[in-house]
């Protein structure tokens, strides 16, 4: 993306999530799901808002600060499943002290299996 994002403009993000990765969000969240409790090398699901901060960083890689988040989660990932998502700026308006921004975002699993969407409001302050 350049400085300035423009409509249309994508970025994606790919990301692999491991064992360490769960627990060491099960410690800062308290969620200690026995879905996401398993045992090294079984079914470990990864939390959905873990998951979420594959788009938390494109946004944060521009500055961005969000205002709203709506977030469809469709379907589980798990440990050792690469991820990438795709962000799409759908609007973009530039005032004096902010650029307003509205995107959209599709996550991805290895499979092309759709893990997450949802879009995000929010500003740029530049």
């Amino acid at each position: 993306m350049s400085d300035v994002p423009a409509e249309g403009d994508t970025e994606t993000y790919t990301r692999t999530f491991t064992d360490e990765d769960v627990e060491q969000f099960a410690d800062l969240s308290g969620d200690r799901g026995s879905h996401h409790e398993a045992s090294a090398g079984e079914d470990r699901m990864v939390h959905g808002l873990l998951t979420a901060t594959l788009p938390t960083k494109i946004g944060g890689d521009m500055d961005y600060v969000a205002r709203t988040m709506t977030f469809e989660f469709q379907r589980p990932v798990y440990v050792g499943e690469e991820v990438t998502c795709k962000s799409t700026v759908e609007a973009f308006e530039s005032h004096e002290t902010r650029h307003e921004m509205v995107a959209s975002f599709t996550c991805r699993n290895e499979d092309g299996e759709v893990v997450l969407d949802g879009q995000t409001e929010g500003v740029i302050f530049r």
